[in-house]
């Protein structure tokens, strides 16, 4: 057995919690700014500090799951299940302009905040702000692809006559037209959260969550003839995350005498160093959303060969598990800055005590969401959809796949953790492991033997097999990093 050591923090008051949370000077007060943001890095009760860099996010997640979920609802109104199939399909392609994002918004940001620790002002500035540059030019390059391939793509991915035009409606709206806000709604608030600005970035979010959630039933049942509700809930997407970026730029004016923070005016790029750092973490991640996106695009195709019912419920159940898998993300985000800007100031002790506050809180949230799911699998499932023979489905998937959260969410603090101590290369290797060599063979081999049943099954059996693996490696990894710091 591998024994890992951490320092555990001492106690904290509840009041305290609550007067660090709210920062007045995280609103554009110019006093003093750069030393609380140390002081939140460097010396803050790691609890508090964790809660100040993850609620923010967690909140964000949340908030992004539930426009999310209400696509899904609003679109399941229609009570037709080729429409709410085509969405997860169209889901599935737009996740792929989600690992854009990840390159520049992960591997730009945990570099950015390193080189702050290690008092690198102008570099990590210089970053940020390529970050921000190659996120346009890359989604640029993607969408006049995705505008040119997307038919052929959908039909690859399982779409039927029946959901095809569904599905080109949303990716026109949201990966296409849409792309550019899209990606920068997503990469703008990473580097905000790693100055330490976590309730901006959050807020921001939100407020684009929020705004689609108004626009979905405009644009669904108002705006639109009958039949264009998902090309509706595209538009809506869309809308709301030029909405978002606006207001992203106007943070990244407003910090940029505080922060590294800056609005490129032309592609200025970082040293050698700084750029093979950048692409070893961001590469990874954005891969890792491939491979994730590749399990997704599997199960949906092997979903389909069931019917376009077991589709649709599937995409529901996907959507229901993303809840503790978001929360469970929102706290490793919040994380990554704090860990990521201590590697960099040698400071393996506290590195250690957000490692062990992230392994508690992760764990306890993905064992009650588990519970929840097993307890009222079918009320879940009903919120989206009416028709019964989906809602069975749905709850009978939903069970199946639940157990497999715990295991699941080990992957993602060990991989947010790598990624914080610009260790992607390691990540990348873990995520090959678990998606390519563990999850993918378990998955058709189970699909084989015992049909969707095994299909359903094969997620627990995946990520048992792979915690074990990634542990192991992690450990291997910690102990040599350690040695070091």
């Amino acid at each position: 057995m591998v024994h890992i050591t951490v320092t555990v923090p001492a106690k904290y008051s509840v009041s305290d919690l609550y007067t660090d949370l709210y920062i007045p000077e995280a609103i554009f007060k110019e006093e003093h700014m750069e030393s609380k943001k140390q002081y939140l890095f460097e010396k803050m009760h790691p609890v508090k500090a964790l809660a100040i860099m993850s609620l923010p996010t967690i909140a964000s997640q949340l908030i992004i799951l539930i426009y999310n979920l209400a696509d899904t609802w609003f679109i399941g109104r229609t009570d037709d299940p080729y429409k709410i199939g085509a969405s997860s399909l169209a889901l599935t392609i737009y996740m792929a302009i989600v690992a854009i994002a990840n390159i520049f918004g992960v591997g730009g940001g945990s570099l950015m905040v390193r080189l702050f620790g290690e008092k690198r002002t102008d570099e990590a500035r210089t970053v940020a702000g390529y970050s921000v540059t190659m996120a346009v030019i890359c989604t640029a390059v993607l969408s006049v692809l995705l505008l040119i391939f997307s038919e052929p793509l959908l039909k690859l991915l399982g779409a039927s006559d029946e959901t095809l035009t569904y599905a080109k409606q949303y990716v026109l709206a949201t990966t296409v037209v849409g792309g550019i806000p899209t990606v920068l709604s997503m990469c703008m608030p990473m580097l905000i959260r790693n100055t330490g600005y976590s309730a901006l970035s959050g807020f921001g979010i939100i407020l684009g969550s929020l705004v689609n959630i108004g626009l979905d039933p405009l644009f669904m049942f108002v705006l639109l003839p009958s039949g264009n509700e998902v090309l509706g809930a595209g538009i809506a997407t869309a809308l709301s995350n030029l909405i978002s970026v606006i207001y992203f730029i106007i943070i990244f004016v407003k910090l940029k005498d505080r922060t590294v923070l800056c609005i490129p005016r032309r592609l200025e790029k970082p040293s050698r160093e700084a750029l093979r750092s950048l692409y070893s973490v961001g590469i990874p991640a954005a891969f890792g959303i491939f491979l994730y996106d590749l399990v997704t695009i599997m199960l949906n195709r092997l979903s389909a060969d069931y019917g376009d019912i077991q589709l649709a419920a599937m995409g529901i159940v996907l959507k229901l598990e993303r809840i503790p898998v978001y929360m469970g993300i929102g706290v490793c985000f919040g994380m990554v800055p704090l860990v990521a800007y201590n590697y960099g100031a040698k400071n393996r002790a506290r590195m250690d005590r957000f490692l062990l506050l992230t392994s508690i809180w992760v764990t306890c949230l993905s064992v009650l969401s588990t519970i929840m799911f097993l307890c009222i699998p079918d009320r879940l499932v009903s919120l989206f959809i009416s028709d019964a023979s989906t809602v069975g489905y749905g709850a009978d998937f939903l069970v199946g796949r639940c157990i497999a959260l715990p295991f699941m969410m080990v992957g993602y603090i060990i991989t947010n953790y790598l990624n914080a101590i610009n260790k992607g290369k390691v990540s990348f290797i873990l995520a090959l492991i678990r998606h390519l060599v563990i999850i993918i063979p378990i998955m058709l081999l189970m699909n084989s033997l015992n049909g969707m049943n095994g299909l359903i099954m094969s997620q627990l059996v995946a990520d048992v097999i792979n915690t074990t693996v990634a542990c192991r490696i992690f450990a291997s990894v910690y102990k040599k990093t350690a040695a070091r710091i």
